[in-house]
C-alpha cells in the first residue's frame, strides 16, 4: 500500500519525532511507513488521517495486485 504521509509530513514542517509523539508511536513505525515496509493498524490509520484532517483514502492508497 503506497501512502502520502512523508509528502505531508513535509508540507506541515513536522519531523518524524514529532509526529511519531503526536501518533504514540515510535519515530521507526513512522519510517517504516513512509517507505512502504508497514501498513498501519487501522486505529493508526484513523489517527494520522484525523491528524492530517483528511480521510484513510486521501492518504493511504491501496494498489491491487493486477494478474
Amino acid at each position: 500500500m503506497k501512502n502520502r504521509l512523508e509528502e505531508l509530513r513535509k508540507q506541515r514542517g513536522i519531523r518524524q519525532e514529532e509526529l511519531a509523539d503526536i501518533l504514540e508511536v515510535s519515530r521507526q513505525t513512522i519510517g517504516s511507513l513512509e517507505n512502504g515496509r508497514y501498513n498501519p493498524s487501522i486505529l493508526l490509520a484513523f489517527k494520522i488521517a484525523k491528524f492530517f484532517n483528511m480521510s484513510i483514502e486521501e492518504i493511504f492508497i491501496y494498489e491491487e495486485d493486477v494478474k
